[in-house]
């Protein structure tokens, strides 16, 4: 696993001293029902915090299952390797989202989690979570509901992969960029694409080519303006409208 320069103890100490009950993202990533007492449980699990530099590694494919991690900042893209060393990538995770699931039921990680921007990462031993979400129902409803919003998210691939034009694909990409953005507090119609053309291209299964070009023609039309990797949708209801489209 590669990790960022190991930091000075001073500054290691005070950066990674941030608890949940004051984490910004908490919300976002835990039950908001914790009582003081169950929060202080959860913060002793979760105490462990890592960062990594863009391009590193939080865990490979093949690795042993331990933890599942909350991003507490930056973002991470999953991806799986083809013996001839093409990238298929396969998501996209920003901060106050989960990321490891995908090694539960085989206690193997099946992708590689890798950082497209310095990131930081809290750590959650899925053994002792799991132990916990057991006494306290609320964390453990929180699980399942975490789980199925990645289910839901893989049908969601499936369905673009399967049935929508390369315009609706971008479309529905950007809408689900700015629902996140959103959610997690940023402004939804303003934000900086973390990964590349080629790497949105391998996501919803488009030549590079074809991104560009959608791209440049979303801007001829007036729905979005790129300068870039920065993004401004120009019209969210029109952009809409070309996922409707028969």
């Amino acid at each position: 696993m590669a990790l960022n320069e190991i930091m000075r103890p001073a500054l290691a100490a005070s950066h990674f001293r941030a608890a949940c009950s004051n984490c910004d993202l908490r919300e976002l990533c835990l039950p908001i029902d914790l009582t003081d007492d169950e929060m202080q449980r959860l913060e002793m699990l979760s105490h462990h915090k890592s960062n990594f530099p863009a391009g590193g590694y939080l865990y490979r494919s093949g690795d042993h299952f331990k933890s599942l991690y909350a991003i507490r900042s930056g973002s991470f893209k999953t991806r799986i390797l083809h013996d001839d060393g093409r990238e298929q990538v396969t998501g996209f995770l920003m901060a106050g989202e989960i990321i490891g699931l995908d090694a539960i039921s085989t206690d193997t990680h099946t992708c590689e989690a890798v950082a497209m921007e310095a990131s930081e990462v809290c750590e959650l031993p899925f053994a002792k979570l799991e132990a916990l979400s057991r006494e306290i129902p609320s964390l453990q409803r929180h699980l399942y509901k975490i789980m199925s919003h990645e289910i839901v998210r893989d049908q969601g691939i499936m369905l673009l992969l399967g049935s929508m034009r390369a315009e609706e694909r971008l479309a529905a990409f950007l809408l689900n960029l700015s629902q996140r953005n959103a959610v997690h507090g940023m402004p939804p119609t303003r934000f900086t694409l973390r990964m590349s053309r080629l790497e949105i291209g391998s996501y919803l299964g488009m030549k590079l080519e074809t991104v560009s070009r959608t791209l440049s023609h979303f801007q001829e039309e007036g729905l979005i303006r790129v300068k870039a990797r920065a993004i401004e949708i120009l019209a969210l209801s029109r952009l809409r409208e070309v996922m409707e489209k028969p």
